[in-house]
C-alpha cells in the first residue's frame, strides 16, 4: 500500500435504534466518536418484516408540502 493516502482506521461508539451500545473501527469522524443509528437491522422492514412510517428529520413532510399540489386539478 502507498503511504499517506489512506484514511485514518479508528475506533468509534455505535448506538442502535434500541439504545444498546457497541464499538467497532471506521474511518469515520475521529477516534471515539458516536454514530448514532436511526435504522438498524432491528427495526429496518427488510429484516423485521413490519412496514412502519419512518419520518426522519421531517422529510416526509417536507416531500408533501413540495409536492402537495402535482396532479390535483382546479
Amino acid at each position: 500500500m502507498k503511504p499517506g493516502i489512506h484514511p485514518e482506521y479508528h475506533e468509534i461508539n455505535i448506538i442502535m435504534t434500541d439504545g444498546t451500545q457497541y464499538k467497532t473501527r471506521s474511518c469515520m469522524g475521529k477516534a471515539g466518536d458516536t454514530l448514532r443509528l436511526d435504522i438498524d437491522p432491528k427495526s429496518h422492514p427488510a429484516w423485521t418484516g413490519v412496514q412502519r412510517m419512518m419520518d426522519t428529520g421531517g422529510q416526509i413532510a417536507k416531500f408533501n408540502k413540495k409536492f402537495a399540489g402535482l396532479g390535483s386539478k382546479k
